[in-house]
């Protein structure tokens, strides 16, 4: 299944504050557990995903830190801060939103009615 990228961008913010919600997690790491997560359906790249860890660490939603674990590999570890768990729990919010209004479009199915455009400009 190809999921489109507006899709993939518009769960790019909630995803990685998710994943950073758990826990600090260093940018190859974050990019496995999405595609775990998914099943495999987004592969998020670099190119992806550093940028958008950039912002959010430019809109104070997350904090950086270089470590060196015992196997010895400098990384950049990332991790959620105040004000970045206010902006998952809006993100869940609106995502929340979205979700139930397709459920109801989906599950409505053949009852559901189209509103009719109106008449602008038409004398009768």
């Amino acid at each position: 299944m190809h999921i489109t990228k507006d899709l993939v961008a518009a769960s790019a913010t909630p995803l990685v504050l998710g994943i950073l919600a758990e826990g600090e997690s260093y940018g190859y790491a974050i990019l496995k557990q999405v595609n775990e997560l998914s099943g495999g359906h987004l592969e998020w790249t670099d190119g992806l995903l550093y940028p958008l860890l950039h912002r959010l660490e430019r809109l104070g939603h997350v904090e950086a830190t270089w470590q060196t674990p015992a196997e010895g590999r400098r990384r950049k570890y990332y991790r959620i801060t105040d004000q970045g768990l206010k902006e998952l729990a809006e993100q869940r919010r609106q995502w929340a939103a979205v979700v139930d209004t397709l459920r109801g479009v989906w599950n409505a199915g053949a009852s559901l009615r189209p509103i009719p455009a109106p008449a602008w400009g038409v004398t009768g």
